[in-house]
């Protein structure tokens, strides 16, 4: 007896289609500017004497700590002059030896009964005059070699030579520059046109567009002063950018900066199709589903700008 066939048919349930509405959003107006490499301080190295530079210890693009030698200056009237103090306190301090022996052999001879107390006073005065005066000589001497010593140029901070204004052999007078000193801390300054100078602020992001710079420089950066100056329709700005300081003072850089901010309808890539060229999109009506025309905008990680064809409130259909 042959046992009826059952068959067993599955139906699968059909897929669910994901919806997303359409919600505006503000999204940053970027604009594209130059900005260069610029050093927070540049400092001058200056002469302290008169003089003519005898030494040149450093050239353009070395790095100096503060308080290196950069260059020797020597005033040739220096020498005799320090040698004229020094003989002159040679003098004196004789002279003091002299007057101090007097002092001693008054003193014995008024214990004695030998000569009066007004001798005894005459030579401690003398004795005193002579201290004084070889106090001031050598005050008088420690200056001329203080000066002397001033003929050190040195470097007022830590950083980089950018310009060398005095070559070896220059006669020079008391606070002539002798090299421009970068120090080490660098920054981007931006010229902005000044429709945009209440537009950003300290603490905006910057994006750097460096792919010359290199690896090293971050690829944002933070504003960290804005200068009320506006001079010739341009308003300026500085960023601070991490792993800036082995590059050039001035070299130039293309940024994006936050000018202002904008309504803006951003949906999942996914949501779109393209055909025949064409971008659609699944639009949900009461009547159903229908497919729309949009003209897209940029792209990023949230999702694909939509220039036009949607409205705020719209739900879009997974395709």
């Amino acid at each position: 007896m042959l046992k009826p066939l059952v068959m067993f048919l599955f139906l699968a349930s059909p897929a669910v289609s994901q919806s997303f509405e359409v919600t505006p959003s503000l999204a940053d107006d970027r604009k594209a500017v130059f900005a260069t490499v610029e050093s927070v301080d540049t400092l001058t190295a200056r002469t302290r004497i008169g003089g003519t530079i005898v030494d040149l210890l450093v050239d353009e693009g070395d790095m100096v700590a503060a308080g290196d030698v950069v260059a020797l200056v020597v005033n040739e009237q220096m020498a005799p002059q320090i040698a004229a103090a020094t003989s002159q306190a040679a003098s004196l301090e004789a002279q003091l030896r002299q007057a101090r022996d007097d002092l001693e052999r008054a003193a014995g001879l008024l214990e004695r009964g030998i000569v009066p107390q007004t001798r005894l006073d005459q030579a401690q005065t003398a004795v005193a005059v002579l201290e004084g005066q070889l106090a001031s000589a050598n005050q008088s001497r420690d200056v001329l070699v203080q000066q002397q010593r001033e003929g050190e140029v040195l470097a007022p901070a830590a950083g980089r030579v950018l310009d060398v204004q005095s070559p070896r052999g220059s006669v020079m007078l008391p606070g002539e520059p002798v090299a421009t000193i970068a120090s080490d801390h660098y920054l981007l300054r931006l010229n902005l046109p000044e429709r945009h100078a209440r537009s950003i602020a300290e603490g905006d992001e910057i994006e750097v567009v460096g792919a010359a710079l290199g690896g090293d420089v971050a690829s944002t950066g933070v504003i960290r002063q804005v200068y009320p100056l506006i001079a010739n329709g341009r308003i300026v700005a500085d960023a601070e950018v991490d792993g800036l300081g082995s590059f050039f003072v001035g070299e130039r850089v293309r940024v994006n900066v936050s000018v202002e901010s904008r309504e803006v309808i951003i949906i999942p890539r996914d949501y779109v199709t393209t055909r025949y060229g064409n971008d659609f999109v699944s639009l949900e009506t009461a009547a159903g589903t229908r497919d729309v025309v949009v003209l897209l905008g940029e792209e990023s990680a949230e999702g694909v700008e939509v220039l036009a064809g949607l409205s705020a409130g719209d739900r879009l259909v997974q395709p």
